[in-house]
């Protein structure tokens, strides 16, 4: 397999680890060398209920005895996509309540700039410096990382960037703004949280010039911060709210979602403003429904601020310059891009699986699941010293 996985599947470095999985249960990855790791990073983020959740895996299977694909998104009613848009209506503040369901985070960026330009009739984004939003076209186009993009342009075009934190180019929002697109939390960039009510004030500076406000929840929503989305510590709602990720338990799924007053511009003028064969299919439907529905019911987001606690208490060592982050999303920086990709990877020697940021190297990610328990959080942290120890 391991020579297969590099002789016909498409590579994205010229390091992947081809490491050969068996199996994953709960917080831990089974390798077909016969040994298990503690997993620190839950698939970027995505695995949020930990690897098989039995409530996730049993409404696939549920699902998949009724039916899979049935029509292209948005004609049929189907109970499983229709009960998620619903719980996610009830489970966000207003103006948010009607949902767009797609494959991924990225294309959910790309809706819900089209959402925006076909709702404003404008023409100009706002975006961020250092910001990730995904690698199509559109979400590349708003993404901050000159080194990530300059192959591939022309993108987008005007598409302006400003510094996150940064309260002195707010002015830069104006009349002709569609949107400001911005992660609530800044992932490739190192886990960077805004400072002194930051989005209070953008979200000021866009109402005042009628520009909408979209956040890229991708990251941290699904409960990874303590609450379902992480804009709910800071204060604000969103325009346009864009998930994805963690959202499907596993499997993949994106969303955008937005007052029906927004929301409804994409069905007229043009009619199929946004489409796509299989956004809302009900296999994912059903496994995201049930990863919802236990977020919202087990008392997990409760514990999250504990569990951050306890990282940031274990994880003290003269190595670890700072932490960044909230809550089950946290970059742990180790100085140099050089020692961090050595750490991680002797750490996956002595059997913890750990990743580091997309733009900043330097940053050790720390994402596990929210299903992860306290003695799994120290035996993790343990190797982390323990290999910090060596040298």
């Amino acid at each position: 397999m391991h020579k297969d996985f590099f002789t016909y599947q498409a590579q994205t470095t010229k390091f992947a680890a081809g490491f050969e999985v068996e199996k994953a249960e709960g917080s831990y990855i089974y390798g077909t060398d016969g040994k298990k790791y503690l997993d620190f990073v839950a698939g970027v983020s995505a695995n949020t209920l930990g690897h098989s959740h039995p409530k996730v895996v049993e409404a696939i299977k549920e699902q998949a005895d009724k039916y899979l694909h049935v029509m292209v998104y948005g004609e049929y009613a189907q109970e499983k996509p229709v009960a998620l848009c619903k719980l996610l209506a009830e489970a966000t503040p207003d103006p948010l309540e009607i949902t767009y369901l797609v494959n991924s985070g990225a294309e959910a960026i790309d809706g819900s700039l089209k959402l925006a330009k076909r709702y404003t009739g404008r023409e100009e984004i706002v975006s961020f410096k250092n910001s990730y939003h995904g690698n199509t076209h559109g979400a590349l186009s708003v993404s901050g990382n000159e080194t990530h993009k300059r192959e591939f342009r022309p993108l987008l075009p005007m598409v302006s960037f400003i510094e996150f934190n940064n309260e002195n180019d707010l002015d830069k929002i104006t009349d002709k703004t569609a949107c400001v697109i911005l992660e609530t939390i800044q992932g490739a960039a190192g886990f960077l949280v805004p400072e002194d009510n930051y989005l209070i004030k953008l979200k000021k500076r866009c109402e005042e010039v009628g520009a909408l406000l979209i956040l890229d929840e991708i990251q941290p929503g699904f409960g990874r911060t303590g609450k379902l989305f992480s804009f709910e510590h800071f204060g604000i709602v969103p325009d346009i709210l864009v998930m994805g990720k963690g959202m499907g338990g596993g499997v993949p799924v994106g969303a955008f979602m937005s007052s029906r007053e927004i929301m409804e511009t994409l069905s007229h003028s043009p009619k199929l403003g946004h489409i796509t064969t299989f956004g809302g299919n009900p296999l994912i439907a059903a496994a995201s429904h049930a990863t919802l529905k236990e977020v919202l019911e087990s008392g997990l987001m409760e514990e999250t601020a504990e569990k951050e606690k306890l990282f940031r208490e274990l994880l003290v060592h003269p190595k670890i310059k700072n932490i960044n982050g909230k809550g089950l999303m946290l970059a742990v920086n180790l100085g140099t891009p050089e020692y961090t990709l050595e750490a991680a990877k002797k750490c996956m020697e002595k059997g913890l699986i750990v990743f580091w940021q997309l733009y900043r190297n330097e940053y050790m990610r720390i994402s596990p699941p929210l299903t992860i328990s306290k003695e799994e959080i120290r035996q993790g942290c343990q190797i982390i010293l323990d290999v910090l120890n060596e040298k």
